[in-house]
Order: C-alpha cells, then structure tokens, then sequence
C-alpha cells in the first residue's frame, strides 16, 4: 500500500506520499501557520512532519521535490532541512534530503521577494547542481546554459542531472518502486522552428502508482493556470501520450483559483466555465471514483466577505469540479481547510491499494478514535 498526505495549511502546499518500499517523498513545504495562535487552525508543519519521520525512524528524504519558490510552497522550510551549502541550516533536529528535484526556475530565478524558505532551498539547489550530487533539474539543459557557464561549467559537465518534459523522473521505477512520476512541465514549445522554454518555474508531474496489478494515476498540478494546461493538453495530444494525462487523484493548482479552469471572463457568477483543454483533463481524464483535493481555505459561501475576496478559494470553480466532474463520476471532493470539519481540520490520506485509491476515514468511537477506509473510490486493473 501506498500513501498521499495532504496537511491542512490554508493557501499553502505540501503533500507526503509514502511508498509502500517505505521511501518518503515530499512535495512542497508551506508552513505558513502560527503554532503559538490559537485561532489558527493551520497545522504545525514542522511538528507534524518531525514527528512522523521519528516514528519511521528515519533522519532522511529519498526526495524532496519543490515545484516553485512562492512562500506558500517553501515557508519554513529553512528551519526543517539539513542543508549542505551552509552550517547555519545543519545540526540535530533536521531532516537530510538525498535527492532534490526542482524547476528550473528554481536555479535561475532572481526575485527580490523570496521567503527565507525559498531563499535557502534556492541557494541549496545551485550547491548542489555546481557540486554535481543529489539534485535533478527539471528543464532542457539548454535552459541553464548561461548559468552554468556562469559557474565554469558546461551542458556536459551536468547533463545528466537534468530531465526534460516528456520523460519520467529518475531515481523511482514502476519496477522497483512500483511507481514512477512522469514531467509534464516545464515544457519547450516551438516557434517559427526555434524552441522556446515555458512555465520554467512550474514543476507538474502524473504520478502512476502499481499496487498487485492495479494502477492509481495522480496529478500533481503545482501553480498551473489554464494557458499552462492549454499547452500541456496540447503537447500530449500531439505525441499521442493522453495517457498521461488520466487520473484518479488531483491536487488543484492554485488553492481553487478559476484561473485553472478559465480566464477571467469564465469565472461565472455561480460556476466557472472551463477552456475545452481544462475541459477534456478535467471531464474526459478523469477516472469513475475520481478525489480532487483543495489544498485551500474553506470554500466561501456566496454573498459571503470571503466570497468577494479576488484569491482563492473560488466557490465558482468548485461548482465546477463538484457538478461536472465529481458527481458525474461518483468521485470525492476535499478540501483541506474543511476535513473533517472547519473547526478542527486535519490532513487527509489517501490509500493507494489494490482496490484503488481510498480515502482515509476517522470516526469517533466513545473517546476513542479509530480509522476506517471508505470503499474504493479509484484506480483500475491493468
């Protein structure tokens, strides 16, 4: 059995996923919540994470992969790791990483806004890509020609550490891991015959797990908008892959922005409208027993102060998900700011087994908490 994890940090990302090998691969780290605030019902990132790798009795990551720098993907994230380029991020308590996976904007990405997170984790990523060890780009090495040059290095000084859009990650196999991410971006486009990079600072990956002969797709859709998914869509129709573009699970890009689905004008007063690429991934690849997970604040309901605010969480695009795509398939809509409750959120698991993708269940029994699994919600046979 495998397993997707996904924690309850408001506007913020990170997503564990337990293989069944017992590796630990760790999407994201947004740790934007005040443990010391009572009101804030975000969790404690840091604790909850330290403490389910003490009890794994494990001081490392197989890998970490950081889909792009925004503070609500890399908070804190400087106080957590073992970071090699600098003494001042290691000593007892933190957590090594053996393989960092990034984008490529991550390396190249000059901001005067970066988080201390992201400016750690940045500067983590460029030690190790110099260093050569522990680190896979996301790009055409092409991309980071001039930076390496920069470094004294050439494309084939550091060729292998970079993995293209259109190819699976190194480091995991369906054979032996019995999973395997394939890249979807960044991408290269071509115009007028010459390529040219797009979405560099975006990491979207299909996970496609194994589990005695059933096979659970996942998407994990970083900070895609809809010209990012009109591209992708497009792409692998175009090399006749739509494969890998099916899926079972979905984390939403964006915290439920309609900008997913749509441009502006598509928003709706009650329901997005989706671009017919966003439309086909959404509707045509998604599997009967489909989960869609809004890593998000509650959903406001309309009329509300929330609802007029211009971030997400858009109550419009999850009418859409709910009406068009959920419920058509019998499938499962969460959100993590609202399960179990607003009150008292906590993460969500997903457990990927032969029977498919299952949602994770706690109920209460007396004073006692015990965990159930619902009936199988995704996945297929091969």
């Amino acid at each position: 059995m495998h397993k997707m994890t996904f924690y309850p940090l408001g506007n913020a990302d990170s997503c564990l996923i337990d293989l069944e090998n017992g590796k630990k691969i760790l999407f994201d780290f947004g740790d934007e919540g005040n443990p010391d605030d009572q009101d804030d019902k975000r969790i404690d990132l840091c604790t909850t994470l330290r403490e389910d790798m003490e009890a794994a009795d494990k001081t490392s990551y197989e890998i970490v992969a950081i889909t792009h720098l925004d503070n609500d993907h890399t908070c804190k994230a400087e106080t957590f790791f073992w970071l090699d380029h600098a003494k001042k991020y290691q000593g007892d308590g933190r957590f090594k990483i053996d393989t960092l996976w990034v984008p490529a904007g991550a390396i190249t990405e000059c901001r005067n806004d970066l988080g201390d997170g992201a400016k750690a984790l940045q500067a983590e990523a460029r030690h190790r890509l110099k260093k050569g060890y522990g680190i896979c780009v996301f790009s055409r090495p092409e991309a980071l020609k001039d930076w390496l040059e920069e470094q004294g290095l050439t494309l084939e000084d550091r060729d292998q550490f970079f993995k293209d859009a259109g190819e699976l990650a190194p480091g995991l196999s369906l054979a032996a891991d019995n999973v395997e991410f394939f890249v979807h971006s960044p991408f290269a486009s071509r115009q007028d015959g010459v390529l040219f990079d797009r979405n560099r600072d975006s990491l979207v990956m299909q996970a496609t797990f194994n589990v005695l002969g059933t096979t659970t797709r996942a998407i994990l859709g970083s900070d895609a908008d809809h010209e990012d998914w009109t591209e992708i869509v497009n792409i692998t129709k175009y090399h006749k892959r739509e494969e890998r573009l099916e899926w079972d699970i979905f984390k939403l890009p964006h915290h439920c922005s309609y900008l997913t689905l749509g441009p502006k004008e598509n928003k709706g007063v009650d329901k997005t409208t989706p671009v017919a690429a966003t439309k086909w991934l959404f509707e045509e690849k998604s599997n009967r027993g489909c989960i869609i997970i809004s890593p998000s604040w509650p959903i406001p309901a309309k009329g509300t102060q929330e609802d007029k605010d211009i971030q997400p969480p858009h109550r419009q695009a999850k009418n859409y998900y709910v009406e068009d795509v959920v419920n058509p398939k019998d499938g499962e809509w969460k959100v993590t700011m609202e399960h179990p409750k607003v009150a008292s959120p906590e993460p969500i698991t997903i457990e990927i087994t032969r029977r498919g993708a299952m949602l994770q269940k706690r109920i209460a029994v007396g004073a006692a908490a015990v965990t159930t699994v619902s009936a199988p919600r995704a996945g297929k046979r091969k």
